[in-house]
């Protein structure tokens, strides 16, 4: 199993909103048989596909290493992992101002198909929209 310590740390070297998910939280999601973990060096990705469907859960990547492909290796290795896991169609959420994960998204064949109003909150008090995304598998 994957170390949720170094896993939390790492998305917490990603993330300010929405805030980064703890080692416990993280933990709890791992001990699920649904949920996989997609690991590359600086970066990582939690899925769960049940019934179906998969959910993108987090895709985290280090500042210092985007814009280099390891966010579309790790997205098209969900996709391939969720068919495995027989879903048919994928889901995510991602903010609304997070114009570089809109853009990953949008490559790998995800449209939105909702949106959930102030949904995330920052530290700062500062809410987003989440986008939710969908394609087809």
């Amino acid at each position: 199993m994957p170390d949720a310590a170094e896993l939390a740390a790492l998305h917490a070297a990603c993330f300010t909103l929405p805030r980064p998910w703890t080692a416990h939280e993280i933990n709890a999601l791992l001990d699920s048989p649904h949920v996989f973990a997609l690991i590359e060096s600086g970066g990582f990705l939690l899925g769960r596909a049940v019934a179906g469907e998969a959910e993108l859960l987090t895709l985290a990547v280090l500042p210092a290493v985007r814009r280099q492909g390891l966010g579309a290796r790790l997205v098209q290795a969900f996709l391939a992992e969720a068919r495995v896991r027989q879903s048919e169609q994928a889901f995510l959420e991602v903010a609304a101002g997070n114009t570089a994960a809109i853009a990953l998204y949008d490559r790998a064949g995800f449209s939105e198909v909702g949106r959930r109003k102030a949904y995330y909150t920052g530290a700062d008090g500062q809410s987003d929209d989440a986008l939710v995304l969908s394609r087809a598998l």
